[in-house]
């Protein structure tokens, strides 16, 4: 199951701050962290959207080991590991990289930016999608910031009933 987790703080560095001191202490807190954003609403009313993880990139690292381990496999039946090696490392990076490329990776801008524009100006949120976490401690690791959290859980087959429900939906501007 994936969680949404939303955590408001006044402030327009506070939620980058809390980003992280949140990653400082990862392991203890979060696993398989899926994507992380911070919006920040300026005192002009403007909001910024900073992105914590690269798709191409993740998706490229994770085409890599993939690729490596299935080429791998593929060269011990051919009775040539290593080529079976280099050839799934090659195909699988640059899987990866075509579909980090091409996909809208995590939580959408669309709905983070909508959200942003209800916050007050010169303020921040962290916007956090994982798939395990230490609620509690997380919450207690907040505190000082003066976080306002919201989260959501949702299970596989929910994930992928709202993906494809919000997948044409054009949120007004």
């Amino acid at each position: 199951m994936s969680e949404l987790i939303v955590a408001a703080f006044r402030g327009a560095d506070s939620a980058a701050q809390a980003l992280e001191k949140l990653l400082a202490l990862e392991p203890a807190i979060v696993a398989d962290v899926e994507d992380a954003v911070v919006a920040v609403r300026g005192a002009d009313g403007k909001v910024r959207l900073q992105q914590t993880i690269d798709p191409l990139t993740l998706r490229a690292t994770r085409g890599l080991a993939w690729g490596g381990l299935l080429g791998t496999l593929a060269g011990l039946l051919l009775l040539n590991p290593l080529a079976g090696l280099a050839a799934g490392l090659v195909l699988g990076g640059g899987a990866g990289a075509v579909s980090g490329a091409l996909a809208d990776y995590g939580i959408a801008d669309g709905f983070i930016r909508h959200t942003a524009r209800e916050m007050a100006p010169d303020s921040s949120a962290l916007f956090i999608l994982l798939r395990q976490v230490a609620f509690e401690r997380l919450a207690r690791e907040l505190e000082p910031f003066g976080a306002r959290i919201a989260r959501t859980t949702l299970t596989p087959q929910q994930e992928r009933h709202l993906k494809k429900a919000v997948a044409g939906v054009h949120l007004p501007r």
